[in-house]
């Protein structure tokens, strides 16, 4: 998809909504933990270390995005993607940091020399 140009005030709102929710670094944590699969609250607390308060927190500002979705089992919320396009930022970022680790290496070994 072409993005429009100029964009709306409406889409430059809705882009920048979506760069906020995903500039916090356990939101990518937890969402690169739920690559693996659909997981509870409890055990995503165990494996990155942190508060189930915590984690329940940016849970919820994902589920408001739309990012992730969650279900009732009994007594544990499962939380999984609903939204994968997250990734295709993710890989595009990763991307451009490559590029920008190359150059400066690039730039060290001519500054070596």
């Amino acid at each position: 998809m072409t993005l429009p140009h100029p964009l709306s005030e409406l889409l430059v709102e809705r882009i920048a909504q979506r760069f906020r929710i995903l500039g916090e670094p356990m939101r990518i944590r937890l969402l690169d933990r739920l690559r693996d699969g659909e997981t509870s609250v409890q055990e995503l607390t165990d494996e990155l270390g942190t508060t189930q308060q915590n984690v329940s927190k940016h849970l919820g500002v994902l589920h408001g995005a739309g990012v992730v979705s969650r279900r009732r089992d009994g007594t544990r919320t499962l939380y999984s993607i609903a939204d994968d396009s997250v990734f295709d930022l993710c890989e595009t970022v990763c991307g451009g940091l490559r590029r920008q680790v190359a150059d400066l290496d690039a730039l060290l070994a001519g500054a070596s020399r």
